[in-house]
């Protein structure tokens, strides 16, 4: 299967994981992947969204990208998750959406599909490394194949070296971060094209 469809998922309150999930969204489609870019629901209430200018400018400038749905993780052969680091563990919003899959999970339609996750937070150890291992978790529960980017390409050694997923701080990528993305990303293709040829 040299096309396999890849679902780039993800949640982003101020906009760096909404770069993040654009970077993978155009290095899967250079990998030849059939790509849907999706963001997850906001879940805040609209006075609080509203009431922080920044979050309002950053869910405007989201607002023209489709809601992920059921089908659109269903439809995919990849997914790729993107989400800000809370407490630990991802976002409430990106974690309320992965509660809505026990429909896929109960048919087996979430098994064998191949998954990776990035993340941020607003240091450099602020808990990305447990965010990206509770979401890998909820992925061993499905049955699918982890794709983490491990230390398989020398960018990893330039990004901070999160062998989990590439993590960030707030902001627009750099060009090592670019770079990262694209590396993961690709990496997901070409495990969901073997995982489904």
């Amino acid at each position: 299967m040299s096309n396999p469809k890849i679902a780039i998922i993800y949640y982003s309150t101020y906009g760096t994981n909404h770069g993040v999930a654009q970077a993978a969204a155009k290095a899967a489609e250079e990998a030849g992947a059939e790509v849907r870019l999706r963001r997850i629901p906001e879940t805040a209430p609209a006075e609080v969204v509203n009431g922080q200018d920044a979050w309002k400018a950053a869910a405007e400038a989201q607002s023209d990208i489709p809601e992920v749905s059921l089908d659109d993780v269903e439809w995919a052969d990849g997914l790729f998750f993107s989400s800000p680091t809370r407490f630990g563990s991802v976002a409430s919003q990106t974690r309320a959406f992965i509660d809505t899959l026990g429909p896929l999970w109960q048919r087996g339609a979430l098994a064998d599909k191949a998954v990776t996750a990035t993340t941020s937070a607003q240091n450099q150890n602020g808990g990305t490394e447990t965010a990206l291992q509770a979401l890998y978790v909820s992925f061993m529960h499905w049955g699918a194949v982890i794709v983490p980017p491990g230390y398989t390409d020398p960018v990893k050694f330039e990004d901070g070296g999160n062998p989990y997923g590439f993590s960030t701080q707030p902001g627009a990528l750099d060009e090592v971060g670019q770079r990262s993305v694209a590396h993961q990303s690709k990496r997901l293709v070409a495990m969901a094209a073997k995982l489904a040829g």
